[in-house]
């Protein structure tokens, strides 16, 4: 695994000259955002407690004060790098077609991997690059045809973001064709939270 951190850190220099172009609207930043309302504890996903099984020191269960990523026009763009180089280098598929199974959450070690594969391993690129763990939040999303999606959501001072395998762009949540349903609780990984737009019922948004 750690032979493929290096071997991956090594081409992302290389690609980085490829992907500033993809970056500059950084410069700029995006349009401003808001926040996801965050409710009661919900159900942990089955992928996350597997996932916690073999990287046990990536999920302590310890609480933390809630921090936030200082979005400015540096951060975002070496934020929006990331989430282009992670998407152009691993390819799309199944965890049926990858390891026989309906649902598995790792890193993208062999270079293939599924949404949830891709969000793992863009939060830990994040954090090895100084970015707080308690605002690199791995959300649960349902698609417009019900399919179930994973995302990695960015909480900023200027609100809440999105990084997409479906996307380079880093969008803010509220511009995305989701319904987002839970994520981690900055806290503590290990806890999950129900989501629901502003106004809208967690009762629904939990479902």
């Amino acid at each position: 695994m750690f032979g493929f951190i290096v071997k991956t850190a090594a081409i992302y220099v290389l690609a980085g000259a490829a992907l500033i172009a993809s970056a500059t609207t950084a410069d700029a930043g995006p349009e401003g955002s808001s926040y996801a309302v965050a409710g009661a504890e919900t159900s942990v996903p089955f992928g996350w407690v597997d996932f916690c099984q073999r990287y046990r020191g990536e999920c302590a269960d310890e609480t933390h004060a809630p921090r936030d990523i200082d979005l400015t026009s540096a951060a975002l763009k070496k934020i929006a790098r990331v989430n282009a180089w992670v998407n152009k280098s691993i390819q799309p598929v199944t965890d049926e077609e990858h390891w026989a199974t309906v649902d598995a959450w790792d890193y993208p070690t062999d270079g293939k991997g599924d949404c949830e594969d891709y969000a793992l391993l863009k939060r830990r690129m994040l954090i090895a690059k100084g970015f707080p763990s308690e605002a690199l939040l791995l959300t649960v999303v349902k698609e417009a045809n019900g399919d179930g999606h994973s995302i990695l959501t960015i909480h900023t001072n200027r609100g809440d973001y999105v990084l997409d395998n479906l996307t380079d762009e880093v969008k803010p949540w509220t511009q995305t064709p989701y319904r987002f349903v839970k994520r981690q609780s900055q806290e503590n990984p290990n806890i999950w939270v129900a989501l629901s737009e502003p106004g809208a019922r967690l009762a629904y948004a939990g479902r």
